[in-house]
């Protein structure tokens, strides 16, 4: 035998996806962004079903070495740039994009030995401030870059940082992120997932589409829809018959309010479902919605069957979430977090299954 929870990943529901991007930003080149293990689904898995995109983006060397090591030829930008001088002998040997967000990165840049072409990205803070340069520091750090003796290959970018949230800050952060680079004709890129979905105005030459590529985050009002990518499914293990006014789960969080027939399936916080999700979290057991009920276990989950009994068996199947009546983004909504999360908060323990 063999414990039941798995993830199904759907090859080509990624390559849907990322035709869906290029359908909502025809006039854009694509960065399909794959760091964090490909959000979970696999590096390599998903840069091979992402292979007519434009680039890709990643957060670190290791990511990048991944992939040039897989055969990639693809452009490859480190999203955070350099984390320490030493590693720009690599970006040279593996042809690396490079973003630049500060003085220091700059510094290490301009000072290298190194003459071969880059392509070097300025970050632009334009109102998150996180990472980036100060709209005032920008035609500087341009101005250090051209007059440079290296062959950079300059571009332009930003990040949004409420585009699916706040229309108003958004569109500061567009009119920042214009002023700062007005003037230029560098090749410009700010939107993510949310913004190139919900703000055209921010599409420019490349757009860098991340979790609406594996079939999360979609624009309730968007069209072509995305599809899911990842199913995480399990199987009832147990049926129990529990009482009216009885506990079910550790710390004694839910009690019967009725004779109440009850279900065991094997998923828990140990497979990389979330531990906080309350009662009432929805569950499809044969295709039709459950409620979890008490705390999530490391291995297992309970989940009210009393309006299917007689209806359920032994082995029957449960989904956790990446049906169509039941995305990722419900389910974290429920847990108080976000799909990013959940995708790539999946264990090592979980087998996952391509599906082509």
């Amino acid at each position: 035998m063999y414990r039941p929870t798995k993830a199904y990943i759907h090859l080509p529901a990624l390559r849907h996806n990322l035709q869906v991007v290029k359908t909502m930003a025809p006039n854009s080149k694509v960065l399909a962004v794959i760091k964090a293990n490909g959000y979970g689904h696999g590096i390599d898995r998903v840069a091979h079903q992402f292979s007519s995109a434009d680039g890709y983006g990643v957060a670190c060397i290791d990511e990048a070495i991944i992939l040039r090591q897989k055969g990639f030829l693809h452009r490859i930008l480190l999203l955070e740039g350099l984390f320490s001088e030493a590693e720009i002998p690599l970006v040279y040997q593996h042809r690396l994009d490079l973003v630049v967000h500060s003085f220091h990165q700059l510094k290490w840049l301009l000072e290298s030995q190194y003459q071969a072409t880059i392509n070097v990205w300025v970050k632009i803070d334009s109102g998150m401030h996180r990472l980036g340069f100060h709209p005032d520091e920008v035609a500087d750090v341009i101005n250090q870059l051209e007059k440079s003796d290296k062959p950079f290959q300059i571009h332009l970018a930003s990040h949004l940082a409420s585009a699916d949230e706040s229309e108003d800050f958004t569109l500061k952060q567009i009119n920042c992120f214009n002023d700062a680079s007005k003037g230029y004709t560098y090749p410009k890129s700010l939107a993510n997932s949310a913004g190139l979905q919900e703000f055209k105005q921010a599409q420019y030459q490349w757009v860098r589409p991340g979790i609406m590529l594996y079939g999360a985050g979609q624009c309730k009002s968007c069209r072509p829809a995305l599809k899911p990518v990842m199913k995480l499914v399990s199987e009832v293990t147990a049926l129990k018959k529990v009482k009216k006014g009885e506990y079910v789960g550790y710390g004694n969080t839910w009690q019967a309010q009725r004779d109440s027939y009850v279900g065991i399936v094997a998923i828990g916080y140990g497979d990389g479902y979330p531990r906080h999700a309350p009662t009432g979290t929805p569950v499809l057991v044969n295709g039709q919605r459950v409620s979890l009920i008490g705390r999530v276990s490391m291995d297992m989950i309970c989940v009210d069957l009393t309006e299917l009994e007689g209806q359920v068996r032994i082995g029957d199947e449960a989904i956790l979430w990446g049906d169509e009546s039941l995305g990722v983004d419900e389910i974290a909504e429920f847990a108080g977090t976000i799909g990013y999360e959940l995708l790539c908060g999946i264990t090592q323990r979980v087998p996952i299954i391509e599906v082509q």
